[in-house]
């Protein structure tokens, strides 16, 4: 759980390559021709999210309990 900050920009890893996960450090760049991108997100106020962490999740870049179900 994140508590948010009003006005501040948060870059969600899709890769998940990154060190500060869920959180972009731009890891992906290490990877010629990459698709991936991260996934911009601000608020307006303060407010405590779940970032989803497993990158499986049907509604970026917010937990839905999709790895609930994920068989491993």
């Amino acid at each position: 759980m994140v508590k948010t900050e009003p006005g501040k920009i948060y870059s969600w890893c899709t890769c998940g390559l990154s060190e500060k996960q869920p959180f972009c450090d731009n890891a992906h760049r290490n990877i010629e021709g990459t698709p991936y991108r991260s996934i911009k997100v601000m608020f307006d106020k303060e407010e405590e999210v779940w970032f989803c962490r497993c990158k499986h999740t049907k509604t970026p870049p917010f937990c839905d309990d999709t790895h609930k179900t994920l068989k491993v």
